[in-house]
């Protein structure tokens, strides 16, 4: 009887490290992803809605700079869920890390991840504008917007999920082996698994990253809506 209930709880205090550091990881990204996001839009384009290459360029620059920021916790991550360096806690996997690789191995996969992530960000931001201006003005003004906006969502990012996967699986592979260059990963995915290859995973990945941006878009805009902004 002993064992049945201590076994959920052995397994629940295992999922700690990296829940907290998915947690770690997201808030301050989306905070520092949307507050460069709106402080670009203000600076570049202070009147009207960005064209689709503009709404390109804002998430792109919003993403590469929340992305730079927030590798290092990234890396982290990676390295617990794959299993291979059995790590005991979140502090002494950054301590192994940074003594044995040296503080430069947290920004491995640095240039796989900006592959990923800008173009991601730059063309979910593209495909979400243009599918809020072709609503109907009856539904974009009214209480159910936010429905409407986050249905938008989701087609933004079914789209920019399925078309950055490649990206996605390349920088896994290096940040797991940083040994490898992006070039190298790419080589190697290609070599053992061919073209599929490249979108292994791509159901759960665009579910998950799906879901993510749509509710944190959906998030932005009522709040943007709440404090009398313009979003």
């Amino acid at each position: 009887m002993m064992m049945s209930l201590d076994f959920p709880l052995f397994s629940l205090c295992s999922l700690l490290p990296v829940t907290f550091q998915s947690f770690v990881r997201t808030i301050p990204g989306v905070g520092i992803y949307f507050s460069t996001f709106y402080s670009l839009k203000q600076h570049f384009l202070q009147d009207g809605s960005p064209g689709p290459t503009q709404a390109m360029l804002l998430g792109g620059g919003a993403r590469a700079v929340a992305g730079v920021f927030m590798l290092p916790v990234t890396v982290i991550k990676t390295r617990f869920e794959c299993g291979r360096y059995g790590y005991s806690s979140v502090v002494g996997a950054l301590r192994s890390v940074c003594q044995t690789e040296g503080p430069a191995s947290l920004f491995s996969g640095l240039m796989a991840t900006l592959l990923r992530d800008v173009p991601f960000s730059g063309i979910y931001v593209m495909f979400y504008s243009q599918a809020k201006a072709s609503l109907p003005t009856e539904i974009s003004t009214s209480p159910s917007a936010h429905l409407a906006n986050f249905s938008c969502g989701i087609l933004a990012g079914v789209l920019a999920s399925l078309i950055t996967q490649p990206a996605d699986v390349v920088k896994t592979q290096v940040q797991v082996n940083p040994q490898l260059r992006t070039a190298e990963a790419v080589r190697s995915i290609y070599m053992e698994h061919g073209v599929q290859g490249f979108f292994r995973g791509a159901v759960p990945r665009s579910l998950r990253r799906t879901m993510v941006a749509a509710m944190a878009w959906t998030v932005y805009e009522k709040m943007m809506a709440h404090v009398g902004l313009k979003s």
